[in-house]
Formats: C-alpha cells, sequence, structure tokens
C-alpha cells in the first residue's frame, strides 16, 4: 500500500509540475494574434529576432503588421521602408511595400504623400480603396467619385465606402451598408460596432449603447467597443460614469495611458484635467485632439492659443465648423467687434444651422440662434431658442443666451429667472451677467436688488461700470432713490459735473415721488444724507427747501 500511495503521490506531482511548466510556457506569435495581443506579439517577435528564429524579412513583415494593427503607425512604416531597401524583396513585392507604406502615411494624417506612394504602388483593390480615403481627404470630390466607380462589391471594398460616408457625416448611408452587409454575412460581428459609433453620431445614444451591449457581451476587452460606451456615456449621464466604462479593461490588464484614443478620453472625461500636457502630446492621434486642445484653451481664456489650432483646420464636420465660430466670435469680443472675425463666426455658424444633416438637431438649432445672435435678430435667436428650451433647461451658458435675447427684446421677467439660473460663479461674476441681471431688475422696478448686486462686487472697474448703468437705468425708470445713491459714489470717485447734474436731478426726482405719495418719506433723510458737499451753492439751497419740509412730514433727517 505503501509504495503505491508513494507512485500515487509522485505522478500527482509530476502532473502538477507539467501544468505548472505549461502555465510559464510563453504563448507563440499565433496565440498572441488571436487574442489581439499586438504589443506582446511585438515584443516576442523583438526577443526571438536576437535568436534569428526567423529571417530579417520575415520578422521586419510581422513587426510592421502588429505594429499596424496596434495603431503605432509610425513604427510599422519605418518597418516596411527597411523592407523596401532589402535585396531579397523583387519588384511586385517592392510595389506592394508601396501600398501599405502609403496606408501608414496616411494613418499618420500625411494624405498627399500616402496619395504619391499609392500611385507608385501595384494597382489592386486595396490601392483603389487607399486613393479614394486621400482623395476625400483632400476634398477632391471628382477623383472621389472616379475611384468610387471602380469598387466592386466586395466586402473590404463595402467597408471602405462606409467608412468614406461616416467621415462625410452621412451615418444613415453607413448604417444600410453596414445593416447589408450583416444580413450577408452574420458572423461579422464587429460590424455591429461601426453600426453603433454611427447611431451615436445621429445623437441615438440608447440605440447605440443596447447594439454594442450585444458585441461585448461576447468580446468585453474591446478597446474599440468599451471606448464608444464610455463616450455614449458621457453624453447620457457624465464624465465620472463615462470613465468607469474603462474599469473592465483596467481589470484585464491594459493600460490606458499606452493608448492615445483612451489617453485622450480620460482628458475629456475629468473635464480637460491635465489636458495642456496629454493633448500637446497625442498631436492629432486621435483627430479630435486638436479640437479639444483649442477647447482647451478658450475654457481657459486663452484665445489666442485656440486662433493658432483653428487657423490650421480645415472644417469638415460640423463640430469643427462650430470650434471655429466660437474661436472667431471670442476673437471679435477681444478686439472690439471686429467686423471679419464675426462675419467668419457668423458663416461658420450658418453654414450648420443650415446643413440638412443638422437644422433639425439641437447643436444645429444652436447654430441658427448664434448666426441670429451675432446679427442681433433677437426675435429670430428666440424662435430657436425656444424650440429646444426643454431639452436645455439645466444648461447654465443656454440660460445665459436664452436670458440675454429675453432682455434684448423687453422680455426683463423672464430674462431675470434665466439670468439667476445660472449657476457657475465664473458665469456669475463676469461683467456681462451682472450688467444684464441688474437691468432686468430695474426695467421690473427692483432697484433695490441691482444696488446688492453693485456691492457685493469686488473688482473696481466692474463696480465703476456697473454703478453707471444703475445711475441711468434708475434714472429713466424713475427710480431716483438708487439713481441718487448711484450718482453720489460716481461722483465721489470722479468729481465729473455730469455726476453732480444727475444726483441733483435724481434728488429732486425723490423729492417729487415723496409728494406725489410714491416714495416713502424716510427717502428724505437718505437723500439729504447725500448732500454733503459745502463747496456748491445749489447744496445748501436744496437743504433749506428739503429739511423743513422733511421735519414737517416727521421725518428727522438728523438721525
Amino acid at each position: 500500500m505503501i509504495p503505491s500511495r508513494a507512485r500515487a503521490k509522485a505522478a500527482a506531482e509530476q502532473k502538477r509540475a507539467v501544468e505548472k511548466s505549461k502555465e510559464k510556457e510563453v504563448p507563440t506569435l499565433d496565440e498572441f494574434l488571436a487574442k489581439r495581443d499586438y504589443a506582446g506579439a511585438a515584443t516576442l517577435l523583438e526577443f526571438e529576432r536576437l535568436g534569428q528564429a526567423r529571417s530579417e524579412e520575415e520578422t521586419l513583415e510581422w513587426l510592421a503588421y502588429c505594429h499596424f494593427h496596434n495603431g503605432e503607425h509610425d513604427k510599422a512604416l519605418k518597418c516596411y521602408e527597411r523592407l523596401l531597401q532589402m535585396p531579397s524583396v523583387d519588384t511586385k513585392q517592392q510595389e506592394m511595400l508601396q501600398i501599405y507604406i502609403g496606408c501608414c502615411l496616411y494613418y499618420l494624417g500625411r494624405y498627399r504623400e500616402a496619395e504619391e506612394t499609392a500611385m507608385r504602388g501595384l494597382k489592386c483593390p486595396l490601392r483603389t480603396r487607399l486613393l479614394m480615403h486621400c482623395a476625400n481627404k483632400a476634398g477632391e470630390e471628382a477623383t472621389v467619385m472616379k475611384y468610387h466607380k471602380e469598387l466592386t462589391e466586395a466586402t473590404e471594398d463595402n467597408l471602405s465606402l462606409a467608412a468614406v460616408h461616416f467621415m462625410r457625416g452621412h451615418y444613415q448611408q453607413a448604417v444600410d451598408l453596414y445593416k447589408n452587409l450583416l444580413l450577408e454575412r452574420k458572423e461579422y460581428v464587429a460590424v455591429n460596432v461601426y453600426v453603433a459609433m454611427c447611431y451615436s453620431k445621429l445623437d441615438y445614444f440608447d440605440v447605440s449603447q443596447d447594439i454594442l451591449g450585444v458585441y461585448l457581451s461576447s468580446n468585453p476587452d474591446s478597446v474599440a467597443a468599451v471606448n464608444l460606451r464610455a463616450c455614449n456615456q458621457l453624453k447620457l449621464y457624465d464624465g465620472p460614469r463615462a470613465e468607469a466604462e474603462y474599469d473592465v479593461l483596467r481589470k484585464r490588464g491594459a493600460k490606458l495611458e499606452d493608448n492615445p484614443l483612451t489617453r485622450h478620453n480620460v482628458v475629456v472625461f475629468r473635464g480637460g484635467e491635465n489636458g495642456l500636457k496629454v493633448l500637446s502630446q497625442l498631436g492629432d492621434v486621435p483627430p479630435e485632439a486638436p479640437l479639444n486642445l483649442c477647447i482647451y484653451h478658450l475654457r481657459n481664456g486663452d484665445v489666442d492659443e485656440a486662433a493658432k489650432i483653428v487657423k490650421d483646420i480645415e472644417p469638415t464636420q460640423p463640430t469643427e465648423y462650430i470650434l471655429k465660430a466660437v474661436t472667431h466670435a471670442l476673437l471679435a469680443q477681444a478686439h472690439n467687434g471686429a467686423v471679419e472675425h464675426l462675419r467668419i463666426a457668423q458663416q461658420c455658424f450658418q453654414l450648420v444651422g443650415q446643413s440638412p444633416s443638422e437644422c433639425d438637431t439641437i447643436p444645429g438649432r444652436q447654430c441658427m440662434a448664434s448666426t441670429f445672435f451675432l446679427l442681433q435678430q433677437f426675435e429670430d435667436v428666440l424662435v430657436y431658442l425656444n424650440s429646444i428650451q426643454p431639452y436645455s433647461d439645466r444648461d447654465d451658458a443656454f440660460n445665459w443666451n436664452y436670458g440675454l435675447a429675453k432682455a434684448a427684446v423687453g422680455e426683463y421677467g423672464e430674462a431675470s429667472e434665466l439670468l439667476q439660473k445660472v449657476k457657475d460663479e465664473g458665469m456669475r461674476r463676469e461683467y456681462c451677467h451682472r450688467a444684464w441681471l441688474a437691468r432686468c431688475h430695474i426695467m421690473k422696478g427692483r432697484p433695490h436688488l441691482a444696488w446688492d448686486l453693485y456691492q457685493r462686487i469686488d473688482t473696481p472697474d466692474d463696480a465703476y461700470n456697473l454703478l453707471q448703468l444703475i445711475a441711468n437705468d434708475c434714472y429713466r425708470m424713475g427710480h431716483f432713490l438708487f439713481a441718487a445713491k448711484a450718482f453720489d459714489v460716481l461722483e465721489r470717485l470722479d468729481p465729473n459735473p455730469e455726476y453732480w447734474e444727475g444726483k441733483r436731478g435724481a434728488v429732486a426726482g425723490v423729492c417729487q415721488m415723496v409728494a406725489a405719495g410714491k416714495e416713502r418719506n424716510e427717502a428724505l433723510r437718505e437723500v439729504v444724507g447725500l448732500l454733503q458737499d459745502p463747496q456748491r451753492q445749489e447744496v445748501e439751497e436744496m437743504l433749506d427747501a428739503i429739511v423743513p419740509w422733511a421735519t414737517s412730514l416727521g421725518v428727522d433727517v438728523t438721525a
């Protein structure tokens, strides 16, 4: 019994040792590729290169393949260029390498070089697709149509055509192509991710999430799918929920900082945190990086830096036109209403607002509202803002613009309510917000609230400007007590004769209102306190008239 137990124990230990050794075995290249672990595959190839397990030509081919599929197109380009110089590569292979090099250049944003390289390559379907995409990037419509006619019904050609539709913003046409492909080839489940991307672009975020859910149930570690799901969460909810979607990738060992797309999106999800450092390093990979860097500069008040980025962007998408419009509008504001900047901003907003794909969307209507805002046609502004108000009620920027438009057409009651809905402290501290809210209060008979706004200002220039607005608006609306108080402060800050004339007229107005029973008798005590300049003969004359009258009304002006 004992020997048999020993043998059994030894056999069991040997089995465990074998299993343990298998666990430590390095995966093969095929296994890495099957798992789409291209970084791991590239590392293995570099390691095997030391032992010359493969020929240098084969190693470079596989390295180029891995780098390309891992989004490292610059590294893939170097591999293909080295292959091109090898004497063992024949003419046909060289022509095919030109196509591969063209593909790398395309993904690096070097579209003209990609086209020139592809033209030297082997005539094949891949070359046709590449040249069509290069022409699309260059905006050469006739050339796009030329290569479009050369496409076949092959799967790759249909996918490429759908991609062109997607880049042009023709999302429904792309969806139709993808759906037709899925009807024929149901095993192409990854195409569902492309469909989900289209629905996300069409603002059908819930639909996009449902389609992604089906794919992610069997491919939970797909970076592209998880990333799209996170982006949808940002649109539907907020940044923290969006970033939480990346937890599944982190748990599987993914290094988000190694992926340009996830690095970029983490910055977006965190509201621009660490944006200058990360976005500057990313360049134009992904393509949204320069746009978000521009937004970062705008949010931080650096309009000139944002303008440098916009200058190099030739808009093709609605978001790019909107960003260019906003930047030029802010440049106009910074340069005292520069006409050229206003013209460019108005044109860009109008292009988006009138485009068939955007005219009935919320951003499209916001753009038309902005167009008319710049043209100072506020009745038209309200037509568009009224139509989207139910969807934007909690948006500070919307309530700001809606409030200003209401005030501009004289609807001061609603305007004040909208301006007070703005919660962002930075926006509430801006002079424009305080000035318009003060004017609304004055116009609705609440001058004391306008005076409260002045007393809370801690910026001397803004305080001075607001005093002028309160003084003049209150005088015009018959709120003479607050007009007198405002002119009094202005006169003490700047002994301008106009301020004294304004104060004297306002004091007379207070007396008139008291006599008519439209102002409290106690207001006389306050105006007497404002008339304390013994150097002016008019002050003595006014006090000689007001003090006895106030006393007869039972008002102690000396209190």
